[in-house]
């Protein structure tokens, strides 16, 4: 018997705004709502980007005026909505007008330029090949170049990938702990893995006292790595502009970073930890490795994310020369214009309509999952659960970067998961799909061809499909978990969002048996029984996930643990929700902060308790256990 991994958490930010409590996806499907929550989600936005400060209890604009609570939409709901989802790249980001690039020149030298001394010491450790290097006496060297040189000159140029799907801005989760240099990805990890743990309405305290250390795991990283000044990219280009090396931009740099933070200065993680790369479906394969440790019962509870920070110059201009981002060349000639404003750069990204390219995204989002017998007996919130995620490759390619046959095993196995759970007629009927849908002329067609033979396959008439990087851009290896976190407010508000930036579905699109709508399709709360989440990336890396709402979830616990453990659940499950709502109160009103815990707690191993049956361990309530079952028990 499988435990079932059940959600009980999630949090994150990105270019919608904060993921807890459905703040992101109701800034998705803002006119939907009511008035209060519409209200909620502004003071949200507001607080995120630094528009307003709670002092005392007073909530100041940023002149330390006092606002009137029952004003803010008049006042701020203008700014907030141009300077959230896609839209044009902010000078906090980069300069879209002076991109640094260098050129080559022959460098005409004056005279007095031509021949100067240094000391032995002073040479560099490797001496140009235009240099003419005599040794004098007393260790003086002299250097001699020619009257003209090859050289390269930094200039700067407009850049043609004009818009990104930035996080709100005026938000700068450095400034909310002691970030130390951290780069922006890891800054954003703490945050996102903070709103996350404290959206539970549980203590972590409480959770670390009921398992033991090697019953919680954490795995989460990136598609990239670090590449701001503080981490890869300051690393590799430092020396060539003149710039110092520092001890941090190494270790800072590598992709499993968004881990080892939150073990070390969060959670104080002493269970199982890593990163699976996968380019764009990186979420989804730590996910399935989370997935797979409560199944299995190794693990109890798991934290699970991704964090992706790509929206630099160097990394923009590297998928820009592959081709793969929206340009403004590409975007004129869609719509038959001159010029692009700033309407137009709202709509960069188009899924499955004529397009051009992908929008560059950035992200990150934490999940927590447990096995079902922990959710209940904690009480804990259920958002919904994983049964599964399918991962397959895509074989033999001729283009590494070219999409493959690996997708319609993931997606199919998805799909089949969910007949054999909940039935022919809910798969058919109250499923939906969250498709990658990056926006590109190959990934329309190709996808699409995916998604339309699975629905065939298993007589789905037509299938919804919602493409969620149309609002935040592709945030590459968090692109999954953008997916799964702004899924379960349908749950809530019951509307999968529509895919905005699309007049009509592209001729080449596979559309027979799917459903692509321009608007938000009004479902019901409970009118989907389960989304099949779908990633494809660079390499021949597919993954598809299948997720059960939050009511499906806990019929399923039902029938396991019997009604009477579910009416005791929902007693305990009042408390939690109400610690949960006051969390999401005071963050709304700026007045939580993420959880960082520097140098907290640390352990030395003379401190541990070690014999042959357990390690105990100061600050854990629970031991780890020493008496292993012999797995190979036929052969030993």
């Amino acid at each position: 018997m499988s435990n079932l991994p059940v959600i009980i958490g999630y949090g994150g930010v990105n270019a919608a705004g904060r993921s807890s409590f459905d703040h992101a996806y109701r800034r998705l499907i803002l006119d939907k709502l009511s008035e209060a929550d519409q209200h909620s989600t502004l003071l949200g936005l507001a607080t995120l980007m630094g528009e307003i400060q709670n002092q005392e209890g007073q909530l100041l604009d940023r002149d330390g005026i006092a606002i009137d609570p029952t004003r803010l939409s008049d006042r701020f709901r203008p700014y907030l909505l141009n300077n959230t989802l896609i839209r044009r790249i902010h000078p906090d980001w980069y300069d879209i007008d002076k991109v640094t690039f260098n050129r080559a020149a022959k460098l005409e030298l004056p005279a007095e330029q031509r021949s100067f001394f240094l000391r032995k010491r002073q040479l560099p450790n490797q001496v140009p090949s235009e240099w003419k290097l005599t040794e004098l006496d007393g260790g003086l060297i002299q250097v001699e170049i020619d009257d003209s040189l090859d050289t390269i000159l930094p200039d700067s140029k407009r850049s043609s990938v004009r818009a990104a799907g930035q996080l709100p801005t005026g938000f700068k989760p450095g400034t909310l702990y002691q970030s130390r240099n951290h780069p922006r990805n890891l800054q954003m990890s703490i945050y996102s893995a903070s709103d996350a743990i404290k959206s539970m309405g549980i203590d972590w305290e409480q959770i670390r006292d009921r398992l033991a250390p090697d019953q919680i795991a954490v795995y989460a990283g990136n598609s990239i790595g670090q590449l701001d000044d503080c981490g890869f990219g300051g690393l590799l280009k430092s020396p060539s502009i003149g710039k110092r090396t520092t001890s941090k931009q190494m270790p800072l740099g590598y992709g499993q970073m968004p881990a080892d933070f939150v073990n070390a200065y969060l959670l104080g993680n002493l269970g199982s930890t890593g990163s699976s790369l996968g380019a764009c479906a990186s979420f989804l394969y730590n996910l399935r490795t989370g997935v797979e440790d409560i199944r299995s019962g190794r693990r109890q509870l798991v934290l699970v994310g991704a964090s992706d920070a790509p929206i630099t110059e160097e990394i923009i201009e590297g998928f820009r020369a592959m081709g793969a981002l929206a340009e403004e060349k590409g975007l004129l000639a869609l719509d038959d214009k001159q010029q692009l404003d700033d309407n137009d750069l709202r709509r960069t990204s188009r899924p499955f309509a004529n397009n051009c390219g992908f929008t560059m995204g950035e992200s990150s989002q934490f999940v927590v999952l447990c096995s079902d017998s922990l959710a209940l007996e904690m009480g804990a919130q259920i958002f919904g659960s994983v049964p599964d995620v399918f991962v397959n490759a895509d074989g033999f390619k001729k283009s590494i970067s070219a999409p493959g046959v690996g997708n319609y095993i993931t997606l199919a196995k998805s799909a089949a998961l969910i007949r054999s759970m909940l039935g022919e007629e809910s798969l058919r009927y109250r499923s939906y799909v969250q498709a990658h849908g990056t926006s590109t002329p190959q990934n329309r067609v190709t996808e699409s061809h995916v998604l339309n033979q699975t629905a065939k396959a298993f007589d789905i008439p037509n299938w919804p499909v919602s493409a969620l990087k149309c609002y935040i851009g592709h945030s590459q290896g968090t692109a999954g978990a953008d997916q799964l976190a702004l899924s379960l407010g349908t749950w809530r508000y019951g509307y999968i969002p529509g895919i905005a930036t699309m007049d009509q579905v592209a001729e080449d699109v596979h559309a027979s048996n799917l459903r692509f709508e321009q608007q938000h399709l009004e479902v019901g709360p409970q009118g989907m029984d389960s989304v099949l989440l779908n990633s494809k990336g660079f390499g021949g890396n597919n993954a598809s996930a299948a997720v059960l709402a939050p009511h499906i979830t806990e019929q399923l616990l039902e029938r396991r643990h019997g009604k009477k453990a579910l009416s005791a659940y929902r007693e305990r499950a009042e408390e939690v929700r109400q610690n949960a709502a006051e969390y999401d109160q005071d963050a709304c009103t700026g007045l939580s902060k993420p959880t960082y815990l520097f140098g907290h707690n640390v352990l030395e191993g003379e401190e541990l308790q070690i014999d042959g049956q357990r390690i105990r361990i100061p600050g854990y309530e629970q031991p780890i256990e020493l008496e292993l079952d012999n797995p190979f028990d036929d052969m030993c």
